[in-house]
Order: C-alpha cells, then structure tokens, then sequence
C-alpha cells in the first residue's frame, strides 16, 4: 500500500503530460477554437446583386401632360409672382409622413439654381488646378500679354511732334520686340 501512494503521483504527471501531449495534435486545439480554419475556395459562392424589382405602377409620360414637379400654370404664376416656389411634392401623391419629412429637412427652402452655384465653384476649382498643372508642367513665367512701349522713344517722338506743331498721335508708337527665348535660357 505504501508503494501504490508512491506511484500515484508520478503515475498521475505521466498521464496529465499524456494528454497534454495529444493535445497538441491538432484536436483539442480545433475543439477549442484555437486553431485558424480558412474558408474553401471552392465552397464560396458569389451572389447575384441586389435589385430594386420593377415598379409596375409607373406609367410612361403621356404626351402634352403637366410634369407633377411643375403643377399647374396657376401654381407656375403664382411661384414667379410672390417669389415662393410652391409645394410641388405636395402634389406628388406623397403620405402625409413624407412631406412632414420634406418639410422639417427645408426642401422648401432648396435653392433652385443650386446647379449654377455647383458649376460655379467647380469651375474655380478646375480653374486653381490648371495653373497649379501649368506652373508644374511649364515651370516658366508666362510671356506678358500686349505690347509693351519703348518710353525714351516715346518721349523723344511727343517732344518732336510739339516741336514741329503736330498732333500727339501723329508717327508710329515705338514699340520694344520681344525675342524668342532659349529652351535652357533662365535655368542656369
């Protein structure tokens, strides 16, 4: 008996290293969650995209009919008259919930030429981005536009013209030509 209490503990290590050793054989650590599962390449599936069936309510336009944004002429006269641009979804066959919604998010208010000021700003923008490309791209400062007057000549030709009596227009403004510059001209 005294030998038997002897063995139970080295005998109880041993089966305790036993199962922590088949525990690394993989089963244990899937049973956990522990171990990384990638997905089948061959089981994954794409699936068709989402769509927005078909609303078989929707007639075509018929020809000559009033577009349900514009409303009537009289609501038209109205809108140029007073400066207000009327409730045209109220009209639209809209719940009562939904132009609630319409009406507290300000489409009352929309600008109707928001258009205009969109192209605008886009413009400017466009605009900053060439010269922003154009000094990159040509590095030079561009020629000034014009000609440009040669003023000692200038003053010599007004002081002859009122030595001699003439018009201040008379004789031809001498002008200064420009010369053509190098490619490497500026650089160096």
């Amino acid at each position: 008996m005294f030998m038997s209490r002897r063995l139970i503990g080295p005998l109880s290590l041993l089966v305790a290293a036993g199962l922590t050793l088949t525990g690394c054989g993989g089963g244990a650590k899937k049973m956990l969650g522990l171990e990384k599962q990638a997905p089948d390449e061959f089981t994954v599936v794409s699936r068709a995209p989402l769509t927005v069936p078909p609303d078989f309510k929707l007639r075509p336009p018929e020809p000559g009919a009033t577009r349900p944004q514009e409303g009537t002429t009289s609501d038209q006269a109205r809108a140029a008259l007073t400066g207000t641009r009327g409730q045209a979804y109220a009209r639209a066959g809209l719940s009562q919930g939904e132009q609630l919604l319409l009406k507290q998010a300000g489409a009352e208010n929309a600008n109707p030429d928001i258009r205009t000021v969109v192209n605008k700003e886009s413009s400017v923008l466009a605009e900053e981005e060439k010269s922003f490309t154009d000094t990159l791209v040509f590095w030079r400062d561009p020629e000034p536009s014009g000609t440009v007057v040669n003023a000692a000549e200038e003053a010599k030709r007004l002081r002859q013209n009122q030595a001699l009596g003439k018009s201040v227009s008379t004789g031809d403004t001498p002008q200064i030509e420009r010369r053509q510059r190098g490619i490497l001209e500026g650089i160096f």
